[in-house]
């Protein structure tokens, strides 16, 4: 028989939605009669943008007519789009970032899987690389280094012997400290999934100064951006390449799931500066964007010519106006839940510059035990805090991504609920 890849036994929690999916389903059969409430899973609900649907309608057009027709496009993206990011995302941000060191993709979470194969594989012990995440820690930057056999098998708690587990509790802000010990790649994510929280300038650049000293690379989340809410000023970074010397550092994963509600069309980028290089066995350095320019090549085939026009599109007049509606409605959502919820007597975290709610379980239950609750007596489903790591547990996560008259449902059965 073929030889499988043994690292994928160590997943033996199996991953967080899967587990809710089970738990629901069983539910459901049990009583299907219950109008159940999806707070859980952060997918939108609201229509794509005009902009966006009208530039794809016309893409469409032009696959019907020979001298339009686009077959394979480029293996980075089309021009045209990643100049329009450069230029939009980064450039009227003060940022040094090239339309060439933007790489088109079907979305962040791929890409933070895929990165791993231009790196080193293994754990540190046997020439792989040390790598930090946060704790709480979308699940995904874990379970792709366990995967590439970066770690151990879990331990009791769920952790994995190889990663060092940055903790973010409420003393901290859900902020993560330097760590005491040099890590190679440090998974950082702002606006944070699961806490909400964002990392601002002044932490940012003590991250980007430990990775240069240290030979790091910082593994930048940005896929929630755009809802940072930028009256509070200037003070938190929607790029890490704002951050002096983050060229030399960092890769930054953006994408337009939330933004422009692409999570079932699917596009996003990675930005990965020339200016970045890592080492290969005997110590050399390597640019680690030429290295990916071969995996998109030969790995990948990027996103479809329509799609992608549908992206472009968000950097219009119209498109820009209609993404920040998209981004004001579900910030909304967040604003009117946590109002909702602290006036029960929750105590909630996030949901000012990210469209997550965490929320501490009542009365000492764990996450599990109130997922459970909270499906059962006011049938909302929930996430669990403890799936996002050991330091996530009695907390829950809700989504603001839903129609307003879902949330408005939902904050009135949750109004029913002791919190005692």
């Amino acid at each position: 028989m073929a030889r499988i890849n043994d690292h994928y036994l160590k997943l033996s929690r199996g991953y967080l939605f899967p587990e809710i999916a089970r738990r629901v389903a069983a539910f459901t059969e049990q009583h299907p009669e219950a109008e159940l409430i999806r707070m859980g899973i952060g997918d939108v609900t609201e229509p794509l943008p005009e902009a966006c649907r009208v530039a794809m309608m016309k893409a469409v057009d032009d696959q019907g007519r020979h001298n339009t027709f686009h077959g394979y496009g480029p293996a980075a993206g089309y021009a045209w789009l990643r100049e329009a990011i450069a230029e939009h995302d980064f450039k009227l941000r003060g940022c040094d970032i090239d339309a060439d060191e933007v790489f088109i993709s079907h979305g962040c979470k791929g890409d933070c899987g895929h990165l791993l194969d231009i790196l080193a594989s293994g754990d540190a012990a046997h020439g792989g690389n040390v790598v930090a995440v946060t704790d709480p820690v979308y699940p995904v930057y874990v379970d792709t280094n366990v995967m590439a056999g970066a770690t151990g098998p879990a331990d009791e708690h769920g952790e994995y012997p190889g990663l060092v587990y940055l903790r973010c509790t409420a003393e901290n802000g859900f902020v993560p400290a330097i760590p005491g010990q040099k890590a190679d790649l440090i998974y950082l994510c702002s606006p944070n999934n699961p806490t909400g929280a964002v990392i601002d300038r002044a932490a940012l650049k003590r991250w980007v100064d430990y990775a240069n000293a240290h030979g790091s690379i910082l593994l930048f989340d940005a896929a929630y951006e755009s809802y940072i809410n930028d009256d509070a000023g200037d003070d938190i970074p929607h790029s890490v390449y704002e951050i002096e010397g983050a060229r030399t550092c960092a890769i930054e994963f953006r994408s337009f799931s939330k933004r422009a509600g692409f999570t079932g069309t699917r596009c996003g980028y990675t930005v990965i500066p020339k200016a970045l290089v890592g080492r290969d066995a005997v110590g050399r350095p390597v640019g680690l964007h030429g290295l990916w320019q071969r995996h998109q090549s030969t790995k990948n085939s990027t996103v479809s010519y329509i799609v992608q026009r549908g992206a472009e599109a968000v950097y219009t007049e119209a498109g820009r106006a209609q993404c920040d509606g998209l981004v004001r409605f579900y910030m909304e959502n967040a604003r009117l839940m946590r109002a909702a919820l602290t006036a029960q007597g929750f105590t909630c975290f996030g949901g000012e510059h990210a469209p997550y709610l965490w929320v501490q379980t009542p009365g000492g239950l764990s996450s599990w035990a109130f997922f459970d609750r909270l499906l059962a007596e006011s049938h909302i489903i929930a996430t669990p805090g403890s799936g996002f790591g050991r330091s996530g547990e009695g907390y829950f996560r809700l989504s603001a991504f839903n129609a307003r008259a879902t949330v408005l449902e939902a904050m009135e059965r949750l109004s029913t609920l002791a919190v005692a």
